[in-house]
């Protein structure tokens, strides 16, 4: 895609890649959106005890397309996964598979992009905001959407539900591209509308699913199977009020699972 001032081309990117692009360092839920039973595994490791696993500061690495075993830190291989030190761990670990593993591809695409665009210009962005910048608003067919939607724990008559879509149909474009965003991880409206929505697995409609109580919550999205979970709120202004703080400013608040 070229990118100019004048246009905007079909490019879209994982968020991991655009926050690449920013120089912003990526966190270990960006991986849910490129490997999710990776991303689960983590998780895994942060809500037990590994103690008994018995692992190290290593991974195994493609190097020169060849499997080999890497230190994710200095002496790496001498110091022991731990219940203390297993965060520092999961988010090195991510970092060797969305950054360091392909340091190269990164290298050399932001040094053609910055040629056209010089990183000062888009500092001020965040990665959201620069798909939107690099791919254009999107054009979201509510009705298009909401017919192409899925519940679970829900029912099209549910008043959240209900009160859902009220609330997109009072969003502007951008509101309705950064819940896309927040939802799927693309602003990217199919060519064929949403019955084509794409997930890690192929065809994958829009998801609404019920989380019981927690009203004090945000909505969580797992962006590989186009799932938002949407807690039990009791009023209307009280789920319109959080679901546009979690696509506005809880971008990062992604569920577990």
């Amino acid at each position: 895609a070229v990118v100019s001032t004048q246009s905007t081309g079909d490019a879209f990117f994982t968020r991991s890649f655009y926050k690449h692009i920013l120089g912003v360092p990526v966190q270990y839920t960006d991986i849910e959106a490129i490997d999710p039973q990776y991303y689960k595994n983590l998780v895994w490791l942060l809500e037990n005890d590994v103690t008994p696993m018995e692992m190290n500061f290593t991974a195994e690495a493609d190097v020169f397309g060849r499997p080999e075993v890497v230190e994710l830190k200095p002496g790496g291989t001498n110091l022991l996964v731990t219940n203390e030190n297993k965060w520092e761990y999961v988010q090195l670990i991510a970092e060797m598979k969305m950054t360091s593993s392909i340091k190269g591809q990164i290298d050399a695409f932001l040094k053609g992009f910055n040629e056209l665009i010089p990183k000062t210009l888009i500092s001020i962005f965040n990665e959201l905001e620069l798909e939107l910048l690099i791919s254009g608003l999107p054009d979201i067919d509510v009705d298009d959407l909401r017919g192409n939607t899925e519940y679970s724990g829900y029912t099209v008559d549910s008043p959240q539900i209900q009160w859902f879509w009220q609330a997109v149909n009072s969003f502007t474009q951008e509101e309705r591209a950064l819940l896309l965003q927040f939802v799927t991880g693309t602003s990217k409206v199919p060519l064929e509308g949403f019955k084509a929505l794409q997930g890690m697995s192929g065809l994958q409609k829009f998801q609404i699913h019920r989380v019981r109580g927690y009203t004090d919550r945000l909505p969580s999205a797992h962006t590989c199977f186009n799932q938002i979970d949407l807690p039990e709120y009791e009023t209307q202004e009280q789920l319109e009020k959080a679901l546009r703080t979690a696509i506005t400013e809880g971008a990062e608040g992604f569920g577990f699972g």
